[in-house]
């Protein structure tokens, strides 16, 4: 038996302020709010009693306490009495009976016997006062602080300036309708997008007012918009319990709560909860009716929203977050030679290895036309005659020789992946942005043909058109007899070529642009082959006529007559050569590593999983990428296009419905590796390098993945795992085996095997989000998502799913869906939007937060940041990634995947 003595009844009463933790005898245990999840420790079965302080200044001394026993089990705690401390007996309070009654049912939530003394402590020391009026749940503390901000059915902000365009839109839904809104429109006019969960809004609104029929007026709709604005959790909790309880009796039954979650489903877009609604509802109730009564009251889904979660920052980390957000605000220096200083210092910081690779490309350029520049001024006869545009064309044509090489490299594949894995140069060269130095590179060829044809077209043409017999002497060697018209210069080979690779440049130019490769633009119904993937990637291999076509115009011309001064092919020869050679390699490589396929699953989404054997030799790295090649949709096409829809169909054909619980809505599994005889061949080429593959080097790395830019993050996650318990079983095998002692105290050297996978890998924590936005979705992943939970035993990853379909966190009409999620993983440790062990979050990530959690945990580290998705966050991510790193002392360094 254990007494809480008078000191520390005093300690919990204190001038009404509550401390955040409770007071068990000596121990302090963290106060989580009543029934707000399960604590960890235990104690050990019998009875507990406890004194509690009642703060009634009008009760006498021995009044002010009562004396609470309860019978714990080890999963159950039974009230055996509450009673005053000089052993009178208590007054009736019905809330304190109704607390008391739920502590004895068995808990599915909390397990923890002893947790639930330590949680509901506090709230029964005030509720147990010898006062008429009943007490009330104290709202401002734990968990119920969190939940008081869930059953909104309109924001705080629309309330504010809400009813001006709610009555504009009624005036103009009921302008023909003599002022009466009708019941389908209601959702249109308070702007609420789910037209069902509007209705049965409607419906709980008018049957409360006993209000008949499909229509309202307006004075009626102000009625019903100052109750779904009204920021008081009571109303907007018997607001939503109105709109369950459809035929007002005060009681909700089972039929009722599942028609309450499949309107909630059908609202957020989640159909698997939709298909489970029953099971669901069976849940809650097994939860809140232990009794079997048949029905739940309003008290019950108070209950059930408090039991949602609270994760707060405390002690030393509280501080630091809040210094962080001093820190991260937005600050104007009025100094404008100080403000370009920083801020240039910032960005060389981001960006020093882009800076110089562009320093040095520009430089090299702007000699190279300095260089054809002066030549051309030296050679008086031409000068003369020409001026200085032949000085332009000619130097414009030296930078053009020049970027017609670089363009190459960048697109040379297994070179880079080459370089990034076998040198360092990775630390000087950023092999991350190769297909935007080759974008940039295109920019400069074709200011360099620009800068080229003009000069040659617009002025030197005319010039010897227009020159006098005698100024055209010197000329006569070159171009032989002045020509009469502009056309003999056209005509000519140098003219034709010219003209054939600038119109072949626009060509791939114009359809590589954003807009076209994407499919952006609205073109007529017999142009649309023009846009998309398809027309991009058929254009851009123009480029071996404009190569050929740029051969032939660097042989033949018209001022230069010495073999070893034409120059283009020297330029040409060694990078033609090494892409020629990659190309070739491709081929090959592809079609002898003959691949089996051994499952294919079609999942939601227009998703297809493709498992295959891997080829003799094939090595590859996580976070790296290969192509893939069906000739069965397309023999030259691989991997990227609008043939990814064509290859699904094709796979389809051979898929049935699954079998025996396995996923996906169609698939079908090979029998003992053998490949099914229906199946398309398929080619792969690769592996190739990416950003992803250098997670490695960073102690810490946060990985961003949406929709189906998950894939390269999950196969590190997977990695991570498995490279941390390989080292934890390395370094269990040294222990044992003892490879060097000394001084009794087992050591490795620097070659043993644990010792070189530390060396390699520095990864020690992650944290990967994946935002999608469907739940099907999360059927793409399941099977590693729930083996990746289950062999993280040392909790080294942060697992976060987001379903961006369903309402934020708050919303009404995700609240129920909430609740639910919260008994199910809590009960079956399964999520009911992922289907998985990891819990699932609603609507979008808060980003700045993510960065501020991980830059208070890991201070003084550098943290990687991988992205692979839609480019429209990758601005945000970036520039989150750089104000973290100049503002605190956690450096992030962002990459994102091109492929």
């Amino acid at each position: 038996m254990e007494k809480m003595s008078s000191e520390d009844g005093d300690r919990y009463h204190h001038r009404h302020h509550y401390s955040d933790t409770d007071v068990l005898g000596s121990e302090k245990v963290p106060h989580s709010g009543p029934l707000s999840g399960p604590l960890n420790k235990k104690v050990a079965a019998g009875k507990k009693t406890a004194h509690f302080n009642i703060p009634d200044s009008s009760s006498s001394k021995d009044d002010r306490y009562v004396e609470i026993t309860l019978d714990v089990t080890a999963d159950s705690v039974a009230v055996q009495s509450v009673k005053a401390a000089n052993g009178g007996d208590l007054q009736e309070d019905p809330e304190l009976s109704l607390l008391a009654k739920g502590l004895e049912k068995k808990s599915n939530v909390v397990r923890n016997a002893s947790a639930k003394i330590r949680q509901v402590g506090h709230e029964l020391k005030r509720l147990t006062s010898f006062s008429k009026k009943p007490a009330r749940f104290d709202r401002t503390k734990s968990a119920a602080a969190h939940a008081l901000m869930g059953l909104k059915f309109i924001s705080k902000n629309e309330c504010g300036h809400g009813w001006e365009a709610v009555e504009k839109r009624f005036d103009d839904i009921t302008a023909s309708n003599n002022g009466v809104l009708p019941r389908s429109r209601f959702g249109e006019c308070i702007g609420m997008e789910s037209k069902e969960f509007a209705l049965q809004l409607f419906d709980a609104l008018a049957r409360k007012r006993k209000i008949h029929g499909d229509s309202i007026d307006k004075a009626h709709l102000k009625e019903f918009w100052d109750q779904i604005s009204n920021q008081s959790f009571d109303a907007r909790l018997q607001t939503f319990f109105d709109m369950v309880d459809k035929d007002a009796d005060g009681r909700i039954t089972e039929q009722e709560v599942k028609e309450i979650i499949s309107l909630s489903a059908s609202a957020n877009r989640l159909s698997n909860i939709q298909k489970q609604a029953e099971e669901y509802a069976a849940l809650i109730m097994e939860e809140l009716d232990p009794d079997r009564l048949g029905y739940i009251m309003i008290n019950n889904l108070e209950m059930l929203l408090l039991q949602a979660p609270n994760q707060s920052v405390r002690g030393e980390s509280r501080k630091l977050s809040q210094m962080l957000s001093q820190k991260l605000k937005p600050t104007y220096d009025g100094n404008p030679v100080r403000r370009f200083c920083r801020n240039t210092k910032y960005f060389l910081q981001d960006n020093w290895q882009r800076a110089w690779v562009m320093v040095l490309w520009i430089a090299v350029m702007c000699g190279l036309f300095a260089y054809k520049y002066i030549e051309y001024q030296r050679r008086e006869d031409v000068f003369k005659v020409l001026g200085n545009c032949v000085c332009f064309a000619k130097g414009a044509a030296e930078t053009i020789k020049l970027n017609m090489a670089l363009i190459l490299l960048p697109v040379c594949r297994n070179t880079l992946t080459w370089l990034r894995n076998k040198t360092k140069l990775g630390v000087v060269v950023p092999f991350d942005d190769n297909l935007n130095f080759h974008k940039v590179i295109a920019v400069g060829v074709a200011f360099g043909v620009a800068i080229h044809g003009i000069a040659h077209l617009a002025c030197d043409f005319p010039r010897l058109l227009h020159a006098t017999p005698d100024e055209y002497v010197p000329m006569e060697q070159y171009f032989g007899e002045q020509a009469k018209s502009y056309w003999h210069f056209v005509e000519h080979v140098e003219g034709i070529t010219g003209v054939l690779m600038v119109i072949l440049m626009a060509i791939a130019f114009t359809l590589a642009a954003p807009c076209f490769r994407r499919g952006r633009i609205n073109l007529p119904k017999h142009l649309k082959k023009l846009s998309g993937f398809n027309a991009f990637w058929y254009s851009h291999h123009l480029f071996v006529i404009v190569y050929t076509l740029l051969i032939v115009h660097g042989i033949k011309l018209f001022l230069t007559k010495k073999w070893y001064k034409k120059t283009t092919w020297m330029y040409l020869a060694v990078p033609i050569i090494l892409y020629s050679c990659e190309r070739l390699t491709r081929l090959l490589r592809s079609s002898i590593k003959a691949v089996t396929i051994q499952k294919v699953a079609v999942y939601p989404g227009n998703v297809l999983a493709l498992q295959m054997s891997r080829p003799h030799g094939f090595r590859y790295k996580s976070g790296q990428y290969m192509f893939v090649n069906c000739a069965a949709v397309s023999p030259f096409e691989w991997t990227l296009g609008d043939w990814t829809r064509q290859l699904r169909t094709v796979f389809s054909e051979v898929c049935q419905q699954p079998t025996n619980g396995k996923s996906g809505l169609l698939r079908a599994d090979s029998v003992h590796g053998t490949n099914i005889p229906d199946f398309p061949r398929v080619l792969i080429d690769g592996p190739y390098g990416a950003p992803a593959q250098d997670y490695k080097k960073y102690e810490v790395v946060l990985l961003v993945g949406l929709g189906i830019g998950a894939t390269p993050m999950i196969s590190i996650v997977k990695d991570i795992v498995n490279n941390i318990r390989a080292m934890e079983e390395e370094e269990e095998e040294e222990k044992s085996s003892g490879i060097e002692k000394g001084n009794g105290v087992n050591k490795t050297n620097s070659t043993s095997p644990s010792s070189k996978r530390k060396e390699n890998f520095k990864t020690r924590r992650a944290y990967f989000y994946w935002v999608t936005r469907e739940q099907g979705s999360f059927d793409w992943f399941k099977g590693i998502m729930n083996e990746v939970a289950e062999m993280d035993r040392n909790h080294v990853i942060e697992l976060h799913n987001y379903c961006t379909s369903v309402y934020e966190e708050g919303d009404a009409r995700s609240a129920l869906i909430t609740m639910l999620q919260s008994l199910n993983h809590a009960k079956n440790g399964v999520d009911i939007v992922s289907g998985t062990r990891v819990k699932s979050h609603f609507a979008k990530p808060n980003w700045r937060s993510v960065y501020k959690h991980i830059a208070v945990n890991h201070n003084n580290s550098r943290v990687g940041v991988f992205y692979c998705g839609a480019p429209a966050l990758t601005k945000d991510l970036r520039q989150l990634a750089s104000d973290f790193s100049h503002k605190t002392s956690t450096k992030f360094d962002f990459h994102k995947e091109n492929f």
